[in-house]
């Protein structure tokens, strides 16, 4: 088997999706899969889809066009909102796209009477978090104008909470979500489809006694991915935390001192870490490096310490490990270097179960 590769284990997040599908099912919402962390990948998004939720999510075309090449033809949403330069491929691979301006809005409407064919919009709201969303006093104004363009159907309204600024969601900026949808009910006389309440994050929220309201759709990631709350990074229970790891060979095993000596100035990446002097040690290096993964998103194996990381190598203090040239080690990624070992071109991407 190849190295540097993410291993993937199928088995353990069809279990963790399945039972999240469940356990939002008995409070009526339903879940839509993200496959961004993982590059769209085709295998992953069917096992999601088997689980049960009820679409697929991912924030870039490039990665749903893979999916539709594979033959998924399921409901699939495009969650960050349409690049203008990319209109029509939207229009063309995306079912519903998640959008903040009506000039863009007014853009898929053209190009969804050009290939006739009907595409759903989900108007973001801004509650507090300042990524993306519409400030909550311009919602009517842009629904309304949303439900005049033709080859467009108004979907809903969604937001988006702790990406940017750690805003959690609670029970005052979900009860505003729900306030709008009402309102928007009631002034133009429809009943919306989607109330997208948020991420992963909101795991928390929803867990707890919080009241649903009209929040009927959660889009989750990092919850089925690596079972973990991303608001604390806390185990879910109940839920597989190792459906990934990261494996990497060893290129180098030398005993070599514990500190760096000459004339200093920045490392590759600004400043270098601090040193501490423990004398000798047993030194390894890794064909990994920052290309590939986020070293502050590993777990170590026992024993094993990450002194640094490069362009191409992760250096590790072995201890008493008997890690030698040709041997692999294990780690356990976080979110962020998930994120960044899935999108790497030189990491081999191994299903260990199907």
């Amino acid at each position: 088997m190849g190295t540097p590769r993410l291993d993937i284990d199928l088995r353990k997040l069809h279990y963790n999706a399945h039972t999240l599908v469940g356990r939002f099912g008995i409070k009526g919402v339903s879940v839509t899969g993200m496959t961004k962390a993982v590059l769209g990948l085709p295998d992953v998004a069917k096992v999601l889809l088997d689980a049960g939720v009820c679409a697929l999510g991912d924030s870039r075309i490039e990665n749903i066009e893979t999916m539709r090449k594979a033959g998924i033809k399921a409901p699939i949403i495009l969650t960050r909102a349409p690049m203008i330069s990319q209109i029509e491929r939207a229009v063309v691979s995306a079912d519903i796209s998640f959008n903040t301006e009506i000039d863009v809005i007014c853009a898929l409407s053209d190009a969804a009477q050009k290939v006739g064919s009907v595409h759903g919009i989900v108007l973001m709201v801004e509650l507090g978090d300042l990524r993306e969303g519409i400030m909550p006093d311009d919602v009517e104004c842009i629904a309304r104008k949303t439900l005049e363009l033709p080859n467009i159907e108004f979907k809903g309204i969604g937001t988006n909470l702790a990406c940017r600024s750690g805003v959690s969601p609670d029970a005052k900026n979900m009860s505003t979500l729900s306030a709008l949808a009402d309102s928007i009910d009631a002034i133009f006389g429809v009943e919306i489809e989607i109330v997208s309440g948020g991420n992963s994050a909101n795991i928390g929220w929803a867990f707890g006694d919080a009241d649903m309201g009209r929040v009927n759709n959660l889009r989750l990631g990092e919850a089925i991915l690596l079972g973990r709350d991303p608001l604390t990074r806390t185990p879910i229970e109940g839920l597989y935390t190792d459906s990934f790891q990261v494996v990497a060979e060893v290129i180098e095993s030398k005993v070599k001192p514990s500190q760096p000596w000459g004339k200093f100035a920045q490392s590759a990446f600004g400043s270098p870490p601090e040193n501490i002097n423990q004398g000798d040690i047993h030194q390894v290096l890794l064909a990994i490096g920052e290309q590939d993964i986020d070293q502050d998103g590993l777990t170590s194996p026992p024993k094993v310490k990450i002194l640094g990381v490069s362009s191409d190598h992760l250096i590790l203090n072995a201890g008493n490990s008997e890690l030698s040239v040709g041997d692999e080690v294990t780690f356990q990624p976080n979110y962020s270097a998930l994120v960044r070992a899935a999108t790497s071109p030189f990491v081999v991407k191994s299903i260990v179960h199907i």
